[in-house]
């Protein structure tokens, strides 16, 4: 995983552009492979981990209805978790992770079902997952997915 963070980080200094993550199944592991790369500090401008409904809402200014009608494990969920903390810490890209990792559902939603939410200038996307294998297995598969998304957007 190293490779690929080393390639977001190198992107993203080539374009001169920047990243925020908000991560809630991941737990700060998008963060932790960036800043493992030599340099992150000069692109990675913050992360915000906010793994309750609560600071969802307080830390990244999501809203209860927005929560309460699509649940905490949705694009519309992941796009917003990334879209505030792309405002509140003033970054050019923001990705985020939402999602169950298990062993039970969470509000209904299956385990290793996971949304990545990603934006950037003039560009939303969201990422369904449904990874399999045990909590660790479906947080790393998220981490690298992320990372692969962020890899292929930035390379276009």
């Amino acid at each position: 995983m190293n490779e690929l963070a080393k390639q977001v980080i190198d992107l993203l200094r080539e374009r001169r552009e920047s990243i925020s993550c908000a991560e809630s199944i991941t737990g700060g592991g998008i963060t932790s492979a960036l800043v493992s790369v030599a340099g992150a500090s000069e692109v990675l401008l913050g992360s915000i981990v906010a793994y309750s409904k609560e600071m969802k809402i307080s830390q990244l200014g999501l809203s209860t209805e927005l929560i309460d009608s699509k649940g905490l494990v949705s694009a519309d969920v992941a796009l917003a978790m990334a879209e505030g903390a792309k405002l509140r810490i003033g970054s050019s890209w923001a990705i985020s992770s939402s999602g169950a990792a298990g062993p039970s559902p969470l509000d209904g939603f299956a385990p290793g079902e996971i949304w990545i939410g990603l934006v950037g200038p003039n560009r939303q996307e969201s990422l369904k997952l449904t990874l399999n294998g045990d909590r660790q297995a479906v947080i790393n598969g998220a981490v690298e997915s992320a990372l692969t998304l962020l890899a292929r957007i930035l390379s276009t």
